[in-house]
């Protein structure tokens, strides 16, 4: 389900701006790794996080995210990434997750 248009390019002009404090920003070993070997930059996700861009989620979770909003609670995105791999393409799944009281947003 991953779109092959730049991220800044699905996003709504509303959607430009950061929508709320991420805090420290952290990353588990395993997506380290993961983001390494896909070639894709953790701060590319944050900012598409922060901007609203949920990647992949579901209508109920996107509607979790439009709530935790305006209530403080805690976000999250996911992300399908892709890469070649002898003639094959090959997808992993991350995560973006900002805590409720935006002290941190974690990759994993």
């Amino acid at each position: 389900m991953s779109s092959t248009c730049p991220a800044s390019a699905r996003l709504p002009a509303s959607m430009s701006r950061p929508l709320f404090p991420m805090g420290r920003l952290l990353a588990t070993p395993g997506a380290i790794r993961t983001l390494e070997l896909y070639r894709v930059s953790a701060l590319a996700l944050f900012s598409r996080h922060v901007r609203g861009d949920w990647g992949e989620l579901c209508a109920e979770d996107r509607q979790s995210n439009a709530d935790a909003l305006e209530h403080g609670l805690r976000l999250m995105s996911v992300y399908t990434l892709s890469r070649e791999e002898g003639g094959q393409t090959v997808h992993a799944t991350v995560w973006v997750i900002t805590e409720a009281d935006r002290a941190s947003t974690t990759v994993l």
